[in-house]
């Protein structure tokens, strides 16, 4: 099959030459029109031979005006390019691309006239602007050479990928070949170089408009990724969306970056954010960040591009098998297709995510992103495919749980993550039974530690008030908790255990009452239906008590202080006391975590983190789409955002800083540094090991988050302590303290 020339984008006819054989693609779908590439199948079109012979030659109309398509009848004649253009939904612009003069003879260079990328070249005292690709396979003509041959009369412009010519001024390719490179019109006026190119006055939807525009409908604000070259044409949609203000596009560093910020945004707010990546790396860098969302049941969206599906199969560049790559992971996960019902697939990842708060993945094969969309296509919405999912247990398991209440002297409760939303019901609850709330960490700030009924965090990152409470009680109701090993919900008391998920219900050991509903209508339910007084033990004032004790304990390890750095009871003290009660705060893995978890008192923040994966690295990450929720949610529209991270952590996303810098996130970041990783240490000497691999070389991470835009503190003292920690915190933009900390004052 050969492709004849085309000299340019008038209108026009090209010769097919006694003998030349041609397949014109009649459906349109062409990657190389007007002839076909194969492109088409999979449509009811099929390609046209054409084949010329000594009695007669076909003259193909470019133009597409011929009412003899595809062979031309001349009518194209009739019509000026003015005309043709506006009939086309195309404006003919002139750009200044350089200055008079400015290129000399034998040069090529790089220039660009709106949207398009051309070949500026100046050959024999003349200019020609050449499309910037060569046809081969895209290679940049600008990096390439104008070079001249001994012999021949021309010189050519050499593909500095493969060494394929063509003419600097025309495009032409040497000798037989029939192929060439556009070109566009240039004039050399008094005040420049200018080059004319066509511009579309009017956008054509794509299947990835319509899936943008659905996964908007359903509710997703924000997308944080990275743009690449197998991603642009879902890119370019999603600009279209953030143009109509209906979506905000988070740039970021590195994808795993964009997965973590996602699930941050997620577990903040319940609702899903997406991320973005290319084929390839940049696919298998949001892995972590999207376990981290699965295992923690936040809904996340992962958008990720592909290699053509012409080249899938032998190993393409930055090909994988993202289907099977993606499968444990994700809860749904399809591969949008040519054929596809685009809005369907958008409509079911994003139901997927919502209704099982999971993550849903889609991959976008490159070629398939800038398919037209179907006349008259609509986008979809979640409209009529979302019901009321607040049920009641079943009545016998009311009952069953209303009686081991009634018959308890010493009730206490512990919720979980799961009991998120449902506190009010809860608390009320526990006022009838004049019972202790018990949290697991992740459920950490649910209830005020200052609460009459509060008891803390119970588990290795807890208090000693919450497990004296357990070890005392003669009955553990259990509302959305996963009973992790970390939490250490003792298996010897009689358990009512309550949660909308069948298998979380005895995932780990029997409990005596398994109770399948909705936890606030079950909370509520059994507040209505207990007595006034149900005999159960008032155990408020040993609450009471028991804190007075722990606080002492922790005013007593306040003093501790061995002039190696700062102990973390005095910052999460002063952090306790000047953090805003309304803010939401994502917390990181490590010593600076358990000290975290020890020592700071909840007065209504929000606490993310990274729960069953437990990844170093999550805080920051994270709080960036924490802070994108405080711009999308209004329930969250002002708070401040604090996130708390040891130097292991923050190193391995630090170079997000500039992310937050360039959008202005109001973060406040404090940071212990100890320059080891502490927490491998303390498990290393734990198991009689020794300590082999965990210091740190740090820089000055204040200085650095000074040189990237934003506010830099650094304390070495307790002294200076508070009042780095009130700057930062109002500070508007992001800001980091550095607390020089003791590794051992944990």
């Amino acid at each position: 099959m050969t492709d004849p020339y085309i000299a340019d984008t008038k209108p026009g006819a090209v010769e097919l030459k006694e003998g030349e054989t041609v397949w014109w693609c009649s459906c349109g779908r062409s990657n190389n029109q007007p002839f076909c590439d194969g492109s088409h199948q999979g449509t009811e079109f099929q390609p046209v031979e054409f084949t010329a012979d000594k009695d007669g030659k076909f003259f193909f109309c470019l133009c597409k005006r011929s009412a003899n398509q595809p062979l031309c009848d001349g009518s194209h004649k009739q019509i000026s390019q003015d005309e043709l253009d506006a009939q086309d939904g195309l404006k003919t612009v002139w750009y200044k691309v350089a200055e008079r003069g400015e290129l000399r003879d034998g040069e090529v260079r790089s220039v660009h006239a709106g949207t398009q990328t051309l070949a500026l070249t100046a050959y024999d005292g003349k200019l020609g602007a050449l499309d910037n690709a060569c046809p081969h396979q895209g290679g940049p003509l600008s990096e390439g050479s104008i070079e001249c041959n001994d012999g021949e009369q021309d010189c050519w412009l050499r593909c500095p990928w493969h060494g394929w010519d063509f003419h600097p001024l025309t495009g032409r390719s040497p000798g037989s070949h029939d192929d060439g490179v556009p070109t566009y019109p240039v004039e050399e006026r008094d005040d420049g170089i200018y080059v004319a190119v066509q511009e579309s006055t009017a956008h054509v939807a794509t299947v990835s408009d319509l899936m943008a525009e659905t996964m908007v409908n359903w509710g997703i604000t924000h997308v944080f990724g990275m743009v690449g070259h197998s991603n642009l044409g879902l890119a370019d949609a999603l600009r279209l969306q953030q143009e109509q203000g209906r979506l905000a596009y988070i740039g970021i560093r590195h994808e795993g970056a964009a997965a973590f910020a996602a699930s941050g945004y997620a577990k903040l707010c319940g609702k899903p954010a997406a991320c973005l990546s290319i084929a390839g790396p940049g696919a298998t860098n949001l892995m972590t960040g999207l376990w981290d969302a699965k295992v923690d049941r936040a809904p996340i969206l992962a958008l990720t591009g592909q290699v053509n599906t012409q080249v899938l199969g032998p190993g393409a560049f930055q090909e994988l098998d993202l289907a099977s790559a993606f499968a444990p992971v994700a809860h749904f996960s399809q591969t949008v297709l040519r054929d596809s019902n685009h809005v369907e697939l958008m409509n079911l990842a994003c139901k997927n995510a919502l209704v099982d708060r999971d993550v849903s993945h889609l991959i976008f094969p490159d070629e398939v992103q800038t398919v037209a969309a179907a006349e008259g296509a609509r986008a979809g919405g979640p409209q009529g495919r979302l019901g009321d999912r607040a049920m009641l247990p079943a009545s016998d398991s009311l009952a069953a749980a209303l009686q081991m209440l009634q018959q308890a002297k010493r009730p206490a409760i512990i919720v979980g993550y799961g009991a998120l939303g449902r506190m009010q019901q809860v608390i009320q609850l526990a006022q009838k039974l004049k019972a202790p709330i018990l949290t697991t960490f992740k459920a950490k700030g649910q209830i005020a530690d200052d609460h009459p009924h509060a008891a803390g965090v119970l588990g290795r990152s807890g208090t000693p008030v919450a497990s004296w409470f357990m070890n005392e009680s003669d009955l553990l109701l259990v509302f959305g908790s996963s009973f992790s090993n970390h939490t250490g919900i003792t298996a010897k008391k009689p358990i009512i255990q309550v949660d909308f998920d069948a298998m979380t219900l005895g995932k780990f050991h029997p409990v005596e009452l398994p109770v399948l509903g909705e936890i606030g209508l079950t909370a509520e339910w059994l507040e209505q239906a207990l007595p006034a007084d149900t005999g159960a033990v008032d155990q408020r004032p040993e609450l009471a008590e028991r804190w007075k004790i722990w606080r002492a304990e922790k005013a007593s390890r306040r003093e501790r202080d061995q002039q190696q750095g700062i102990n973390s009871a005095v910052l999460f003290e002063l952090l306790s006391e000047l953090a805003p009660a309304d803010a939401a705060m994502a917390v990181d893995v490590g010593n600076n975590t358990y000290s975290f978890g020890r020592y700071f008192e909840c007065r209504g923040q929000r606490i993310l983190m990274s729960g069953y994966l437990g990844s170093i690295g999550f805080a920051f990450p994270a709080a960036m789409g924490a802070w994108a929720a405080t711009q999308a949610q209004e329930e969250y529209t002002g708070r401040k955002v604090i996130s708390v991270s040891g130097d292991g952590g923050f190193g391995q996303y630090m170079a997000e800083f500039t992310t937050a810098v360039h959008y202005a996130m109001n973060i406040c970041h404090v940071l212990l540094n100890n320059a080891e990783l502490g927490k491998i240490s303390k498990e290393q000497r734990a198991g009689h090991w020794p300590v082999w691999q965990t210091s740190l070389s740090n820089p000055d991470f204040a200085a650095y988050a000074n040189s990237c835009g934003g506010l830099g503190i650094r304390v070495d003292s307790a002294d200076g302590l508070k009042a780095a920690l009130q700057q930062a915190i109002a500070h508007q933009g992001p800001a980091l303290v550095e607390v020089m900390a003791d590794v051992e004052l944990i």
